[in-house]
């Protein structure tokens, strides 16, 4: 998964663990494309400060993943809904039938 992807369903998930000035930064880094300059600017920091603020953010996030796996349970459920929508737009025959009963189970117990 592309950097950028990851650290936005990173934040998604786990952002409000951040403090609001971390949120602030990391926004502004992720959803709106800023340089470090730019953000360091708009919040009269120093681009150092920012770069460290982004770092500490990124490892607290990845922290949280290694410990929680949410995102990586999401991206798993999205395979599987997709592969299920897939499935049904094809004629329903019984192995489609049962491979869709098999899918769904998965994702019931990763719920």
């Amino acid at each position: 998964m592309e950097d950028k992807v990851k650290s936005g369903y990173l934040y998604d998930f786990y952002g409000e663990l951040l403090t609001e000035h971390q949120r602030t930064v990391y926004e502004m880094s992720i959803n709106e494309d800023l340089s470090l300059s730019e953000i360091a600017d708009a919040l009269s920091i120093s681009r150092q400060g920012v770069h460290d603020i982004l770092k500490r953010c990124d490892k607290l996030l990845s922290d949280y993943e290694n410990r929680l796996h949410l995102v990586d349970k999401f991206m798993n459920i999205r395979e599987d809904v997709i592969q299920i929508k897939e499935l049904t737009s094809k004629n329903a025959d019984i192995e489609t039938l049962s491979e869709i009963s098999r899918i769904s189970q998965m994702i019931l117990e990763e719920l």
